[in-house]
């Protein structure tokens, strides 16, 4: 059963790699045995987990809007391992409540400027396209696994009463995010039947909230809301990520596996 699991001799890039959930799918695959890039437009911070990682894992400066520097990644790519077996798409702008700077009433529907909506767009979806098209050509012909992050925000709508502390909404789910996730499990749909006869499998992980220092009422109302009581934490997408990437879920592709504690279920 270990071998199925395993990851020995591939490469595997995970975009957004020095973020909080991106830099536990990396630990989690040079665990499972494979050579894993780093990538995520912030070089310092991506030599910082590759460091902490281990001789498995490199750092690479990646700007997944830019096809310039998708082009250098794979030239560098292609120089230094000659091959790319599996891509983590989990780069993305995400509104959040821990981030002090989000202004409810921007985030309104009725007031979301256009300019934001086209940003989160770019990133979350054009994002995914371009490096599917540009990284995800060093699979034709020999196969490999893409897992897209999404998110359960892609299935359901926000429930915007978690953000409302007892006396006032603090914080408001902008409408991009959601948007954006869920286009992200349509592209996911189109790739894996457009590549099944190159043995390309596309997959989404679909994670539901991370505890990360939010305020207490968000972190009680959330745990509430899930049939699990709690919210997650980035090691309990170790595993998934494993079993999309690996050879485990080999007759898996075009769907989603919801990591949600429940979230979505009721």
């Amino acid at each position: 059963m270990s071998s199925l699991f395993s990851l020995e001799h591939k490469v595997a890039l995970v975009t957004g790699g020095s973020g909080l959930i991106g830099s536990q799918f990396c630990a989690a695959l040079v665990e499972a045995g494979a050579k894993v890039i780093v990538a995520d437009i912030d070089f310092t911070a991506c030599e910082e987990v590759a460091e902490r990682l281990g001789p498995s894992a490199a750092a690479l400066r990646l700007d997944v809007c830019d096809m310039a520097s998708l082009l250098e990644a794979r030239e560098w790519i292609e120089t230094t391992y000659g091959q790319l077996d599996v891509l983590v798409n989990n780069a993305a702008i995400n509104d959040t409540v821990e981030d002090n700077e989000a202004q409810t009433d921007l985030a309104m529907f009725e007031n979301f400027p256009l300019n934001l909506w086209n940003r989160v767009m770019q990133v979350n979806v054009s994002g995914v396209f371009l490096c599917s098209q540009v990284l995800g050509q060093f699979m034709l012909g020999r196969g490999g696994s893409i897992v897209n992050v999404a998110s359960t925000y892609g299935l359901v709508a926000p429930d915007q009463h978690i953000y409302h502390d007892g006396t006032v909404q603090r914080f408001i789910k902008s409408p991009a995010y959601p948007t954006s996730k869920a286009a992200v499990v349509g592209f996911t749909k189109f790739l894996a039947a457009y590549w099944a006869h190159q043995n390309i499998r596309v997959n989404t992980l679909s994670p539901g909230g991370v505890e990360n220092g939010q305020d207490s009422y968000f972190i009680e109302n959330y745990s509430q809301r899930v049939p699990l009581g709690r919210m997650a934490t980035p090691m309990d997408y170790s595993g998934a990520i494993v079993f999309l990437a690996s050879d485990a879920s080999s007759y898996m592709t075009g769907s989603n596996l919801v990591v949600d504690g429940g979230w979505t279920c009721i």
